[in-house]
């Protein structure tokens, strides 16, 4: 041999790397199983979960198809909810009677599908996304299952179903402004409340990033709080119209403490401060007790305190009721609420301890103020109702109080 020539191994094998060679998809074949699974046991879903677990379907692979023939009875044409080619059955959610009875048991159904392959959630979630964006493809009445069918699975817990999975693809302009998102959502809710709490309901609204923007399931035309209130209180959703005007109220609250507190601190002139005040309760309608609530936190908020220094405390607090004396004065109209305004003072000196000695200065300046009365000073004295502290404090505004009592003598 050539010292050149290269050896070579006659008649060797040359190994090739094996691939693997995908089966084509076929989804047809997989829903026809699944259809037949139904019809061999006439729809009777224990049967059917058992005989869907025992076989060698290929759940992985073909997920959405399985929630199509559950939902629908078949396949569904990709992108649409029309029915496409193929076996279907009369079993399915679509096909059922519209009522939380009838439709219960397709939900626990599902659920022990999903505890045996939990990575059919994604596939449902698919599914149902897919369904929710195309409401309007469907007829009234089947619309109308959908809607019982996802509040019973919230209320059942459904294994993973996340609430944007629902309540985002809902808020399609087209789908809002036909009303066709207020039909299902007022229909989720009223399932949904059957078995579960308002709080439970909010929890969830939250979750889906819904719970502030409630309006936005209603048509613009009726996108407003007396829509929302006029709506829920006709479909007896009560609890829910309460719930909502009272965050209306905290929001207007809010907005009015943080107008007041802006103002304050740059020293706005108190006339601008009453006109303010005075404009948002005659637009937002807010009760007269829960003004005075405001004022007084806002006023104690805006005072630089001490963190030690007592005198400086008492001397800063005195020195912010002077100054804004005649803004309490104006919205202490009554015994009642200069009462509410004693028990403010009263709840702040018992939360805060650098505050706990200054109560007796602070109801005798409100009083030299002209801004409690003396009868209202008596009477929380001698009937309070508010036990927080109550006994230190009426001993440290005792010395004041009887000297009202004496001057009040000599008249």
């Amino acid at each position: 041999m050539s010292s050149k020539e290269r050896p070579t191994l006659g008649g060797t094998r040359i190994k090739t790397r094996k691939r693997n060679i995908a089966a084509p998809l076929d989804p047809a074949a997989f829903a026809d199983a699944v259809v037949l699974i139904y019809l061999d046991n006439a729809g009777d879903l224990e049967l059917v979960a058992k005989s869907i677990e025992s076989s060698n379907l290929n759940f992985s692979r073909y997920g959405d198809t399985f929630f199509e023939v559950v939902f629908t009875g078949g396949r569904t044409q990709p992108g649409t909810t029309k029915p496409d080619e193929g076996e279907r059955h009369p079993y399915s959610i679509i096909d059922c009677e519209p009522t939380r009875e009838v439709i219960l048991p397709s939900v626990i159904y599902i659920q022990k599908i999903l505890r045996r392959r939990p990575f059919l959630i994604k596939n449902l979630e698919n599914v149902m996304r897919r369904f929710l964006q195309s409401l309007e493809l469907f007829e009234e009445n089947e619309r109308k299952k959908l809607a019982i069918f996802t509040a019973l699975a919230f209320s059942q817990k459904l294994s993973g179903l996340p609430p944007e999975t629902v309540f985002q693809p809902l808020l399609k302009d087209n789908l809002v402004s036909k009303g066709i998102v207020l039909s299902f959502i007022t229909d989720f809710f009223k399932v949904y409340l059957v078995d579960n709490s308002l709080d439970d309901l909010i929890s969830i609204l939250k979750r889906g990033k819904m719970e502030e923007n409630l309006l936005e399931f209603f048509p613009s035309a009726k996108r407003s709080a007396e829509g929302f209130s006029e709506h829920f209180t006709k479909e007896g959703l009560i609890p829910l119209v309460e719930y909502n005007e009272k965050k209306i109220f905290e929001v207007k609250l809010k907005e009015m403490k943080s107008a007041l507190t802006t103002q304050i601190a740059e020293e706005v002139d108190i006339s601008e401060v009453i006109d303010t005040v005075k404009q948002r309760v005659k637009d937002a309608k807010l009760p007269d007790i829960e003004i005075v609530r405001i004022l007084w936190d806002v006023l104690m908020d805006a005072v630089q305190w001490s963190g030690k220094n007592q005198q400086q405390n008492a001397n800063s607090a005195l020195r912010q009721v002077k100054t804004w004396a005649q803004l309490l004065n104006t919205f202490c109209t009554n015994g009642k609420l200069e009462l509410e305004l004693v028990y403010k003072v009263q709840m702040q000196c018992y939360e805060d301890a650098k505050l706990m000695k200054l109560f007796p200065e602070i109801v005798r300046s409100l009083y030299d103020q002209d801004v409690l009365a003396e009868d209202t000073i008596l009477h929380w004295f001698r009937k309070g109702t508010n036990p927080k502290g109550r006994q230190t404090f009426v001993k440290a505004l005792e010395p004041f109080v009887k000297w009202l009592e004496e001057a009040e003598e000599e008249e």
